[in-house]
């Protein structure tokens, strides 16, 4: 989620979508104040084909207003910054404990290893199906906000928004989204183990 649907959140669903193909995993994004049906913007259109997203579902991407309907289902839902996050909680406030910043969700696990998120994610009393299993990795990292040290400026947690600045800008939003997403993926993986 990001605010117009046309930057950040779309680069993350198209980046994502590449992330976890081979696995039976849904992507989709919207905005909080998103104007319905305005494509991504032609600098983040270009940012997804030179990362390796497909040229027809970039070009396909239309913006939609993020509602409590998309929420419901979702195992996770992922923030560009502290802001989103919050409205995404204020939507459907029982989505609390599965919703990050997705610079927030990299830095809670950063020094977890593959071996103890794949432990913490037997620790559910539900079947150990993979969705349930990310489900346990997603607790367990809410869990860690209180014991992992937060960034030294909350900022830190966000994705700078690119929306009508310059390429440069454009270019530090696409670096701090692609070095945070990889933790999606790997849980993904480890649910799947």
């Amino acid at each position: 989620m990001c605010t117009g649907n046309v930057c950040r959140s779309p680069l993350a669903e198209q980046l994502l979508t590449n992330l976890v193909s081979g696995f039976d995993v849904s992507v989709s994004s919207a905005g909080t104040r998103a104007r319905s049906g305005v494509p991504m913007t032609a600098e983040t259109a270009q940012i997804a084909v030179t990362n390796g997203c497909d040229p027809v579902r970039v070009n396909s991407h239309r913006a939609r207003s993020l509602s409590a309907e998309h929420l419901r289902p979702a195992h996770l839902a992922l923030a560009m910054a502290r802001e989103h996050r919050r409205e995404i909680v204020e939507t459907s406030p029982s989505v609390v404990r599965r919703t990050f910043t997705v610079r927030e969700l990299s830095r809670l696990l950063a020094d977890v290893s593959d071996d103890q998120l794949r432990e913490e994610s037997t620790r559910t009393s539900s079947p150990l199906t993979p969705e349930n299993r990310f489900s346990a990795m997603l607790l367990f990292a809410a869990n860690r906000r209180g014991v992992v040290l937060p960034p030294t400026v909350a900022e830190d947690d966000d994705i700078v928004d690119p929306y009508r600045r310059s390429g440069r800008t454009y270019a530090l939003s696409t670096e701090q989204l692609m070095s945070a997403l990889p933790v999606v993926p790997r849980m993904v993986r480890l649910a799947h183990d």
